[in-house]
């Protein structure tokens, strides 16, 4: 098998499935394109394991910026270094560096500087919305994480009644418009 060179593959990441990765490496032409949905804390991103993979000696690895990249200063050192150990080169544009296998101290400094502001502006970020949440709750405006109750008092008696009554739990959901794990879940919650 002879060997790959010169493909440009891009990595995206936004935090949750609500947000768009458009914007990211908008413009860049890429012959691969690895996105993930999920948080820079979470360590299951299946993306960016395929594109660990897949990266190969003269490819081109482009990233939006450091902090879609990595989760923390340790973990960008990691992604980078075994990335330019396969022979990839690394690319963030907000940041405007690229690394490689080549030795360049200025690099190595420039990667550690950007990775510790990038990691500073997210525990800021963090540090204000701890804040405001803080500052709401001792307004009494907090409402806290989570969808509201879809179920009242009177279902989840028409639920345990029909329960009793030997009703299949799979069938009593489907009428109600809830899944048979609610129904085990409002149960045991309200079990008295």
């Amino acid at each position: 098998m002879g060997e790959r060179t010169g493909r440009v593959l891009g990595y995206k990441r936004v935090s949750t499935f609500e947000q768009n990765t458009a914007r990211q490496l908008e413009g860049v032409k890429l012959d691969l394109v690895f996105e993930d949905k999920v948080s820079g804390k979470s360590v299951d991103r299946p993306e960016l394991k395929q594109l660990m993979r897949t990266a190969y000696k003269g490819d081109l690895v482009v990233v939006h910026s450091m902090d879609r990249l990595a989760r923390n200063l340790i973990d960008l050192k990691l992604i980078v270094s075994e990335l330019v150990a396969g022979g990839a080169r690394v690319q963030f544009v907000k940041e405007g560096l690229t690394f490689s296998g080549e030795a360049d101290p200025y690099s190595e400094l420039m990667l550690n500087m950007m990775g510790s502001f990038a990691e500073f502006e997210r525990q800021l970020i963090r540090s204000r919305q701890m804040e405001g949440i803080a500052i709401r709750k001792a307004a009494g405006g907090y409402k806290g994480v989570g969808r509201k109750r879809s179920i009242t008092d009177e279902q989840i008696e028409v639920i345990k009644s029909r329960v009793a009554a030997g009703e299949k739990k799979t069938v009593i959901a489907k009428d109600m418009g809830i899944s048979r794990e609610s129904i085990y879940k409002l149960l045991k919650a309200n079990a008295n």
